[in-house]
């Protein structure tokens, strides 16, 4: 693996590994593209109420209690329901009401990570593929906290662009109740 450094904000980095990883679960690359992009729009979100950049509006939670669930279902994935649809063309992680296509998602992927990508990709297929479905199941948002680039704290970072180092991806390790796991 080339010895690769990508000045990146963490969503597409999220994305992409959130992807990957529901590749090696057994989703094919379309279907595992929309569930991580939904993980990462779902984690900001989460992120950005916490630090107060985003507050729900009255109106919007009146809607969504609105809103019937339907044929929605959910898949969990680094720790996260998404919810999600089967459509004609395989399943795909919803948003609002709105299915997350794989080609807008492929192509903000390579936008992001530009010459990179393929590299990217792989540093990361190789890192999930040292696990076991079910270990990575569990245990695959921790193994991105180990690599993800670092950024300033709270409301600074929001947004902000730090060192995605792909060689750092074969030193993580899997972590348990009883220390660190050989792997």
């Amino acid at each position: 693996m080339a010895e690769r450094r990508i000045k990146i904000n963490r969503a597409p980095v999220l994305t992409l590994w959130a992807a990957v990883v529901a590749e090696r679960l057994g989703f094919d690359w379309e279907e595992a593209l929309s569930l991580g992009k939904a993980v990462a729009g779902l984690t900001a979100q989460s992120k950005g109420r916490r630090l107060g950049i985003f507050k729900p509006q009255p109106g919007e939670i009146r809607e969504a209690r609105k809103r019937k669930r339907g044929e929605e279902f959910w898949v969990e994935l680094l720790g996260r329901p998404v919810p999600a649809i089967n459509t004609a063309d395989g399943l795909r992680a919803v948003i609002g009401a709105k299915a997350i296509e794989p080609e807008g998602v492929k192509r903000y992927l390579e936008s992001k990570f530009g010459d990179d990508f393929a590299a990217a990709r792989s540093a990361m297929m190789t890192l999930a593929k040292r696990f076991k479905p079910g270990q990575l199941q569990r245990e695959a948002f921790r193994l991105y906290e180990q690599f993800r680039p670092e950024i300033p704290e709270g409301v600074r970072g929001w947004g902000a662009k730090g060192e995605l180092d792909l060689a750092r991806m074969r030193q993580v390790k899997m972590y348990s109740s009883i220390g660190v796991l050989a792997c």
